[in-house]
């Protein structure tokens, strides 16, 4: 397991100091970032939407897949993919994260969303799509920065992966299409595949598992697994930033445009994000608590449980509603939000870790 796992010990004070200055000032740099990308977006839309154009297959967004694979790349080469069985044998874990992320997300989303958008009936539904797709990329660099345990992120997000291939589809059609009826409004129709969710599973998740199972294979061969960890792990290890940094201006400035003509939607659409995002973590911590789990496999449920899959919840608004509609601009707002508060919650995550971890304390999962 990972060393954070073995012990659950407090962040050390110390740390701070000694991080890099692309590490200690990440927040002000993901608000440049969003800034960035936002501006130009919005001064010139136009190249913006050529250059989406091209380079874009379907509704897959090169730069942004790129950048995606790239940041994960570093957080998934530290897994001990040797170790992985252990998370599957682990069946207690394993039901607490099932119910959260395919029983209380899904529900919490839906609620949230028919409370605060039942008169914007397209904002409502790319919001539902939000919490219908469970994540399965980005929250392997918030684990990270959290000290979270690799091993479980690891497993964890397979767990998803697989149940969002099989059950997205159901899933969108009963929260989209049917439950809106029972609460006086019209359901909208969902026609999703599971060939396209799977697509989507595998460009963000199965090509950069596979290059870090291989690399990791083919490199302790070669060299030895101290030389894997103690040196090629650190020389890789910025490399999830700066691709974090990238993919954000990518991202927010193909709907630079709309956020600054439309602040008031976007600020709609924020609030039940806000809402979820903190609601979720914070429930999933206490419920990890409540189990007995240590501090990095706390974290890693609350993260796991917290995320979504925003690139997939893209991908599917844009292919039913298209690419204007509501539908994929309240999916667009979804990292608008996510980002800055996942960054907020690794601080959130230190804090309840000195609170209610103390030093050394022993795993007891």
């Amino acid at each position: 397991m990972s060393e954070n796992s073995a012990s659950g010990t407090s962040r050390p004070a110390s740390v701070h100091r000694q991080l890099s200055i692309l590490d200690r000032y990440l927040t002000l740099w993901i608000f440049l970032a969003m800034s960035i990308g936002v501006s130009i977006g919005f001064l010139i839309p136009n190249a913006v939407a050529d250059f989406n154009t091209a380079v874009s297959i379907g509704t897959t967004n090169i730069p942004i897949a790129l950048g995606l694979i790239l940041m994960m790349y570093p957080p998934l080469a530290k897994v001990r993919y040797e170790e992985l069985g252990d998370v599957f044998r682990n069946w207690k874990l394993l039901g607490l994260s099932l119910l959260q992320n395919w029983v209380i997300g899904p529900v919490l989303m839906f609620g949230l969303a028919i409370i605060f958008l039942r008169g914007y009936p397209e904002y409502m539904a790319g919001l539902i799509l939000i919490g219908l797709a469970r994540c399965i990329a980005m929250v392997i660099v918030w684990n990270e920065l959290a000290h979270g345990d690799t091993e479980y992120a690891a497993g964890l997000v397979a767990f998803n992966s697989v149940f969002q291939v099989l059950f997205y589809s159901v899933y969108a059609y009963v929260f989209i299409t049917v439950l809106p009826t029972w609460f006086g409004m019209e359901g909208a129709m969902v026609n999703i595949t599971i060939g396209e969710i799977a697509k989507s599973v595998f460009i963000y998740l199965g090509i950069p598992f596979l290059a870090c199972f291989f690399t990791r294979l083919i490199l302790i061969r070669v060299k030895s697994k101290e030389w894997y960890h103690r040196r090629f792990i650190p020389k890789i290890s910025p490399i999830t930033l700066i691709a974090l940094l990238f993919t954000i201006i990518v991202m927010f400035s193909l709907k630079g445009e709309y956020i600054v003509q439309l602040p008031m939607d976007v600020v709609r659409i924020a609030i039940p994000l806000l809402i979820y995002f903190v609601v979720m973590f914070l429930v999933s911590f206490m419920m990890g608590k409540a189990i007995g789990a240590d501090y990095s496999k706390t974290a890693t449920l609350s993260f796991t449980a917290a995320s979504n899959n925003f690139e997939l919840a893209i991908a599917v608004a844009v292919a039913v509603f298209g690419i204007s509609s509501g539908q994929a601009f309240a999916a667009v707002i979804g990292p608008l939000v996510e980002v800055p508060v996942m960054i907020g919650l690794v601080n959130v995550a230190f804090w309840l870790q000195r609170r209610f971890y103390p030093l050394r304390q022993s795993a007891t999962i």
